[in-house]
């Protein structure tokens, strides 16, 4: 950043000239004339073009550090935050459910949550038990894992994508005692209920489909109906740094893993987005993202529950109702992931567009390409991007607008936030290090790894991990920035220009990103084998021009070519949920393995879906059909030129 020992020459010069006895400013001017040749002016450079950046984004750290601060000194949690609120404004409309008009005040949240306390302290449970909720985005989502808080109780959010082995993994190594499920999902409950052993209470909320309702459940409303909507009269003895809940995310390991989130992660997500972006509490919010992911939970829902906005809640994104829904309900702020800003470019023109209020947009993996395009077409001033994940401890955000940067770390000062990007194998994503055993940290345009470093005592850099020991251990090295330390493994591969701006390169390991999902190869790569009685098996991430994420491809041993596509296609569709089956297949005689007989994907990789790079029988799912498509030059042209939906 400058040049080696130019502030020290300058200080020397300085000095010097002092005791030459010439006046102190033409020493001033003299030692800033060394600075500046000996290459401090790249530096300075820096300062003038970063100063107003930084000095903002210290603000808003210093800030949420206070607050949390006193949050923990108060002896607060998420319910008590939420109920200070609640009496504040008992009236303002606290959540809205787009898709049935339906709408909650904070009085309304607060005395379903009190019920939900009740009835399950009531039940017998305890703090520290935990209760799985698989149920599509609704007000009374919240009110759930917000009532089952307010006992201590811990919530396991469940995708409600998962299906048969996936979710029946989730809901054992949770360690549930129950499992509240919405009444659209009871014939999927019904297909794992013969795994989930009969201790396990179930109650079912909502409207029962035409199945009824399921041997051994009990129907959650009435229950709710009866039950006391005070508070509750002996609070339980948490604090900030105890458990709330848990979030499924995908990793290097396989199945889904159960993220820990504790209060003060849970308020530090939130108030990081709500100061960066200057949301007021006269704000309402769009969220039609799912509500067992963070972004929409936390960032989204965190807003009315920490900062009394209005959120408006969509359980599935519509491109064709998104901007009508906005000018509905007069949302000021939307969220989204990289894949709507994408589907809503491809809509027509609507009368909505010039109507609504929005002025802010803040979410993940908006793409370079179609940023400006977004923000002139829709008049959206603001694009708050960010990175981050659930459990990490280095989440970065772009509070300045800087096109295609998910955020920033200071050239200026840098260990006021300890993160890193440093060196690894790309191939093999192990971390690089110097002859002193630590990583090496990435020079200006070279990518790296984001890492953290910890602090558990520190609520903004500590790592909560997984339930599973093995799964967050996989997640920390030691000796990264000193000796004897500790950092978090982002995964993900970033590269950070000359004035600390970052951009996502590319997710590590075994998961990619597609359709606003993390999918886990190892997940996909079991169930193929399986299916096709154990076959070798590589699954991996590849770009499409035009598309964000990267779509899942599976390459597959297939020595006699007795495989059939559509055939496995049927299967894929009872067992993998649709964001994780391939779009390519790729039958070769035989999948490279390494001398531990792992599975050689490097390759595969730099090949893609390309007809001219290999002889091997390619396939493409196209989803409109419904099935997979031999894989010419024809239709890779045609996929590259979008005809087709992916």
């Amino acid at each position: 950043m400058q040049a080696p020992g130019a502030g020290s020459a300058s200080v020397v010069s300085l000095v010097l000239l002092w005791l030459l006895g010439l006046p102190w400013t033409w020493s001033a001017a003299a030692a800033l004339g060394v600075y500046v040749g000996g290459g401090g002016w790249r530096f300075l450079r820096i300062v003038c073009k970063t100063a107003r950046r930084d000095l903002f984004g210290l603000f808003v750290l210093i800030r949420v550090r206070l607050e949390l601060r006193r949050h923990q000194r108060a002896g607060h949690t998420i319910p008590r935050i939420f109920q200070v609120v609640a009496r504040r404004q008992p009236d303002r409309l606290a959540l809205v459910d787009a898709g049935s008009d339906v709408c909650w005040t904070f009085a309304q949240l607060d005395a379903y949550s009190n019920a939900v306390a009740n009835l399950f302290c009531q039940l017998g449970f305890t703090p520290g038990d935990v209760v799985a909720i698989f149920l599509e985005g609704r007000p009374e989502f919240v009110g759930l894992w917000l009532g089952l808080a307010k006992v201590g109780v811990e919530a396991a959010l469940l995708n409600v994508n998962l299906r048969r082995e996936p979710l029946a993994f989730c809901l054992g190594t949770s360690g549930a005692k129950a499992l509240i499920f919405g009444g659209e999902l009871a014939a999927v409950v019904a297909e794992v209920s013969g795994r989930l052993g009969k201790s396990l209470l179930k109650f079912c909320s909502g409207e029962l489909g035409p199945e009824g309702i399921l041997p051994d459940t009990q129907l959650l409303d009435p229950l709710l109906r009866d039950a006391s909507t005070a508070p509750l009269a002996q609070p339980p003895d948490k604090g900030m740094d105890d458990r709330l809940f848990y979030i499924y995310t995908s990793g290097t390991t396989g199945l889904p893993k159960a993220a820990i989130v504790v209060h003060s992660r849970y308020y530090r997500i939130a108030a990081f987005g709500h100061h960066a972006y200057s949301m007021q509490v006269a704000d309402v919010l769009y969220d039609c993202l799912p509500l067992y992911h963070s972004a929409g939970n936390i960032m989204g829902v965190g807003q009315c529950l920490i900062y009394g906005l209005t959120v408006v809640l969509r359980k599935k994104f519509s491109a064709s109702r998104f901007w009508d829904d906005c000018v509905k309900y007069n949302c000021t702020v939307v969220q989204y992931i990289g894949e709507i800003c994408r589907y809503l470019l491809k809509q027509p023109v609507r009368e909505a567009e010039g109507r609504h209020r929005v002025r802010l947009a803040v979410g993940n993996g908006l793409r370079p390409a179609i940023w400006e395009e977004f923000t002139e077409r829709f008049r959206v001033r603001q694009i708050g991007e960010f990175y981050g994940a659930t459990e990490c401890n280095c989440s970065i955000a772009n509070m300045d607008g800087k096109v295609g940067s998910c955020g920033f770390n200071s050239r200026i000062l840098p260990h006021v936030y300890p993160i890193r990007l440093v060196k690894v194998n790309e191939d093999t994503m192990e971390l690089l290090r110097d002859a002193q055993g630590l990583c090496i940290p990435c020079q200006a345009g070279e990518p790296g790894l984001l890492v953290g470093q910890i602090n558990q005592q520190d609520p903004l850099r500590r790592f909560d991990g997984y339930i599973s020991e093995s799964a967050t251990s996989k997640k920390i090295a030691h000796s990264v920035f000193r000796k004897g330390d500790s950092a978090y493994l982002s995964g993900d591969v970033l590269v950070m220009d000359e004035l600390g701006y970052m951009y996502f390169r590319d997710r590590g390991g075994d998961t990619f990103r597609w359709r606003g999902e993390n999918v886990s190869t190892t997940e996909v790569e079991s169930v193929l084998s399986r299916l096709l009685g154990q076959t070798d098996v590589a699954v991996y991430g590849v770009s499409v021009p035009g598309v964000e994420g990267k779509a899942g491809m599976a390459a597959i041993a297939d020595p006699h070519g007795q495989l059939s596509p559509n055939a496995l296609y049927q299967e894929l569709q009872k067992v993998l949920a649709p964001y994780a089956r391939p779009i390519f297949l790729r039958l070769l005689p035989q999948v490279d393995t390494t001398g531990t007989f792992k599975i050689q994907k490097t390759r595969l990789q730099h090949e893609g879906f390309d007809p001219r790079q290999t002889s091997d029988r390619l396939f493409f799912l196209d989803l409109k059909q419904g099935h997979y498509l031999p894989l010419d030059q024809g239709v890779y042209t045609r996929i590259c030129s979008g005809a087709f939906a992916l």
